[in-house]
């Protein structure tokens, strides 16, 4: 089965660049910056959507797969968490996660390195949360306020986060995501069917399913 986001991604006539090319000769490509927005009717609803949480080295289209049955739909995925850089939006592999640490951090050891200190959770005696948990804050940071008429100087309030924790809870984070429910997938379809083709009125317009380019070879 085709994928059915690129079947429907329309034609680009591109100036040939082939050394022995015709100065007028041009050569037709997808044009693959050509995107469309989904209608609000069904990705401004957040009850279309559902939470998934990504397992292990799960790619886009093995989500599609499970989700939808359909591998293809991996641009939906995509879309759905506006996604558009696959490889610094989308969680890494354990394997591409070890290089990228092993490429910033420069040794094993750096790992284990602090990157900085967050707050652990400080409640009053009413059990009235004072200061959340996971603020990032100084090492030394303290505060001080009052509890039944009395004030409380609070401090020892703050946690280690290391160069892997910090790195992993950005991974972490990455694989909750949104997923289009099913029923509405039809008509994602068709929008994309409906929205993808080029409408008259441009001077490089040729047809719905191709544009053209400026030649500036002509030009020069």
């Amino acid at each position: 089965m085709a994928n059915p986001y690129f079947s429907n991604v329309p034609n680009f006539d591109y100036v040939s660049r082939f050394p022995d090319a015709l100065i007028s000769e041009y050569v037709q490509v997808k044009n693959l910056f050509k995107r469309v927005k989904v209608p609000e009717d069904i990705f401004g609803d957040e009850t279309n959507f559902t939470k998934y949480k990504i397992v292990g080295d799960e790619r886009p289209d093995q989500v599609a797969f499970k989700v939808y049955e359909d591998q293809y739909l991996d641009w939906l995925v995509l879309l759905a968490n506006n996604v558009l850089n696959f490889e610094h939006e989308w969680p890494m592999t354990e394997q591409a996660f070890y290089k990228y640490l092993l490429s910033k951090y420069k040794t094993e050891d750096a790992f284990n390195e602090v990157h900085h200190y967050e707050s652990v959770e400080v409640k009053n005696s009413r059990g009235m949360i004072m200061i959340p948990k996971g603020l990032q804050v100084p090492e030394t940071y303290s505060v001080k306020y009052y509890d039944s008429g009395s004030l409380v100087s609070a401090s020892n309030i703050t946690e280690a986060v290391t160069n892997y924790e910090y790195e992993e809870n950005i991974q972490e984070e990455r694989r909750n995501i949104f997923l289009l429910k099913p029923i509405y997938v039809t008509l994602a379809l068709n929008s994309i069917e409906e929205l993808m083709p080029y409408k008259p009125g441009s001077s490089q317009y040729v047809s719905p399913e191709v544009t053209k380019g400026d030649n500036i070879r002509l030009y020069t």
